[in-house]
C-alpha cells in the first residue's frame, strides 16, 4: 500500500532535483568565473599555471643545495 506513495514521493523528489540541476547548468559561471568569457578564463588560468610552474622551478633549484 505505501509503495504507491513512496513512488510518488520519489518521482516528485526526482523532478525537483532535475530542475535544480538544469538551473545550475545554465548558470555555470560560479564565483571567480562569473562575468568572464571563455577566452578570459583561459588566459587567467594560463597565467596562474605559469606562476605555479615558476614557483615550483624556483623551489626545485633552491632545494637542490
Amino acid at each position: 500500500m505505501t509503495r504507491g506513495n513512496q513512488r510518488e514521493l520519489a518521482r516528485q523528489k526526482n523532478i525537483k532535483k532535475s530542475q535544480d540541476q538544469k538551473k545550475s547548468q545554465t548558470s555555470s559561471d560560479k564565483g571567480a568565473n562569473r562575468g568572464m568569457t571563455l577566452e578570459e578564463r583561459k588566459h587567467r588560468d594560463a597565467e596562474l599555471m605559469r606562476e605555479k610552474q615558476k614557483k615550483a622551478l624556483e623551489k626545485q633549484q633552491g632545494g637542490g643545495k
